[in-house]
């Protein structure tokens, strides 16, 4: 009997609680469930969030149904009677004092799995201290959370407070929360495929079939021609798998207990459909119909071979793609732009034409083999196909280059201060807007004289890497035509003395129709885009509210610190303002360069360089999302 009036009792308080819209208290977990809703951003894929209000004149807690109402301004509106525009909610809301307050507006998360709860303000309120500490203590008081919250630091001014000693409240940063993150979504869709489970070893000589949803244990360094991918390790949100992927358009997702999903066991070689969304994944066995796409029409390439000078890109080349490639002519507008605005270039910045290149594999050593690989009709022979590319790519490096190339470099570069050179890809099918290219061919250095690591042998690396597996297959599977890719060289000084590299993406991914940049930075030379395994980068996204000019006026908003750096910040927050306004208005110039849509994100890579702590633009390309 009195289990009967409990589970009344209980019954009563859930169906309260629901139609309720807000309460004073969270007394128990199943109230918080009741209650809670998904954060604004995505930038966790794990969280659970109920949005708190404390009403400053009145004195009063409110927790709100955050799945119903989405923003803190709506409930104050709407169920307090505020009545001032959401400019003016704003400015008061999340300013530095307490004075023109009328509010204190935080989160209290909950990360999903585990009994970590943290309590976090907007990136962009500038609450002192003292409110802070007497926020968190009113949450943590009138909640059954007690010990266990904790105080997230998610912007620039709480990290230096916290350095500096000043919190008497227990705070974290994000490697708390990365810690627990076992699901990630790396590529957002939905598809129906054939489960199949491949080690990374077993691609090197295998083919998965193209109506395969795979599992791997690891990152591949080659993207399969599939209908999905489940890797077991969590990935940098903007390495060269996110970017192929988000290119191929297939669901991609990191699950670190993949071995331990007794569900994924029981579902292999079986057909399934695989959705894969922000906070969590779905996957089920199927009769849905597997849709294959149409190959499309073949993409043609274009070669100019009839320019065989060095072209220097202190000077915009007109239809320089033609003959240059999209990398080095998209250096030549970073020149230009580079003079109106604060950010350096890579000094001695040249273009090796497609000319040298395709002189190249005419030889009598090369070409046949070229030839005999594209006649080839099995195209799903993937230990003949890889033999062959090697074959290719050994007799590119075999062959003595054209002298009078060697010398034109030498000549070129016999004044420049540095004597360490960037040799880099600029082909002709990179950098396009619906074919990214990221990370398919290679680069290489070349030192002003030396003998071991000559400028011709660091050529010819760069031009084998036109025969990589990689960039091989990912054009075949994009109906690129194999017959007229062409490599020229993008040739400026090297960076042996970089403190940091980074990209940074112009537009907030984590956050549709909201403000921002989404930046990924990493201690000196180690990548961004294909990181070593267990490392994590600095990620943050960085507004302008008001687009001001004053570094005062903008806000950061961190999703991870680098674990090279002891989770400290990499970037000062001036440097951060620089990027901000450095890549919104290259953004802004690249598509009046490239006859574009300008509202249409790019994609940017830069340096960190020297005591001065120099920032240095190195490429641009449009973001394929």
């Amino acid at each position: 009997m009195k289990k009967y009036i409990y589970s009344l009792f209980f019954l009563f308080l859930l169906t309260t609680l629901n139609a309720q819209r807000f309460v004073s208290s969270l007394p128990d977990y199943e109230a918080y469930k009741v209650f809670k809703g998904k954060p604004l951003s995505d930038k966790f894929s794990n969280i659970e969030s109920v949005k708190v209000i404390y009403d400053l004149r009145k004195q009063k807690m409110y927790y709100f149904n955050s799945s119903l109402i989405l923003l803190h301004f709506d409930f104050a509106t709407n169920y307090l009677g505020y009545s001032p525009d959401l400019d003016i909610f704003n400015d008061r809301n999340y300013s530095n004092t307490e004075k023109d307050r009328d509010f204190l507006l935080g989160n209290l998360n909950h990360i999903k799995g585990t009994d970590k709860w943290i309590f976090e303000l907007a990136a962009s309120d500038h609450m002192p201290i003292v409110l802070i500490e007497r926020f968190f203590n009113m949450v943590k008081n009138s909640t059954f959370i007690g010990g266990k919250l904790k105080f997230y630091l998610n912007n620039p001014q709480m990290m230096e407070w916290f350095q500096q000693q000043k919190f008497k409240i227990p705070c974290v940063k994000s490697d708390y929360i990365f810690g627990e993150v076992k699901y990630q979504e790396v590529v957002r869709g939905t598809n129906v495929g054939i489960l199949k489970k491949y080690n990374l070893k077993e691609l090197e000589t295998t083919k998965p079939n193209p109506d395969e949803i795979i599992v791997l244990n690891g990152t591949p360094d080659i993207l399969p021609n599939v209908r999905g991918i489940i890797v077991n390790e969590l990935q940098t949100p903007l390495s060269h798998l996110v970017l192929l992927g988000k290119n191929r358009k297939i669901p991609i997702m990191a699950y670190t207990d993949i071995e331990k999903d007794n569900n994924i066991k029981s579902l292999l070689s079986k057909k399934v459909e695989l959705k894969i969304a922000i906070d969590t994944f779905y996957i089920k066995e199927t009769t849905k119909k597997i849709t294959v796409k149409s190959a499309g029409k073949k993409k043609k390439l274009t070669i100019d071979n009839t320019i065989t000078e060095l072209v220097d890109l202190s000077q915009i080349p007109k239809k320089g793609v033609n003959y240059i490639g999209s990398k080095a002519q998209n250096m030549a507008y970073l020149i230009a732009i580079s003079k109106e605005i604060p950010f350096k270039v890579p000094e001695n910045a040249h273009a090796i034409p497609f000319y040298f290149y395709t002189q190249h594999i005419q030889k009598s050593s090369i070409s046949p083999l070229i030839a005999e690989l594209l006649a080839f009709p099995k195209k799903d022979s993937t230990v003949w196909i890889n033999k062959q590319l090697k074959k290719i790519r050994e007799a590119i490096k075999k062959e003595p280059i054209n002298p009078e190339l060697i010398s034109k470099l030498n000549l070129a570069f016999k004044d420049a201060k540095f004597k360490n050179f960037r040799f880099r890809s600029s082909t002709n099918a990179e950098d396009l807007e619906d074919f990214n290219g990221a990370g398919l061919y290679d680069s290489k250095t070349g030192i002003l004289g030396d003998s071991i690591k000559t400028f011709e042998k660091a050529i010819k690396q760069v031009w084998a890497s036109v025969w990589n597996e990689a960039s091989y297959n990912e054009r075949e599977l994009f109906g690129i035509d194999q017959q007229n890719i062409a490599m020229g060289v993008l040739v400026h000084r090297s960076f042996p003395d970089e403190l940091a590299n980074g990209v940074i993406i112009t537009k907030n991914l984590f956050r549709e129709n909201f403000p921002g940049i989404t930046v990924n930075v990493q201690k000196g030379e180690n990548s961004v885009v294909k990181p070593q395994k267990g490392e994590i980068c600095e990620q943050f996204v960085a507004y302008h509210f008001n687009d001001g000019k004053d570094e005062t006026d903008f806000d950061v908003d961190y999703t991870s610190n680098s674990n090279l750096n002891n989770n400290e910040p990499l970037l000062s927050k001036k440097e951060m303002s620089n990027i901000f306004n450095v890549s919104r208005k290259i953004e802004e110039k690249m598509y009046r360069y490239w006859r574009k849509n300008q509202f249409h994100p790019v994609d940017i890579e830069f340096k960190i360089v020297g005591e001065k702590r120099d920032l240095y633009i190195k490429q641009v390309r449009p973001f394929n999302d």
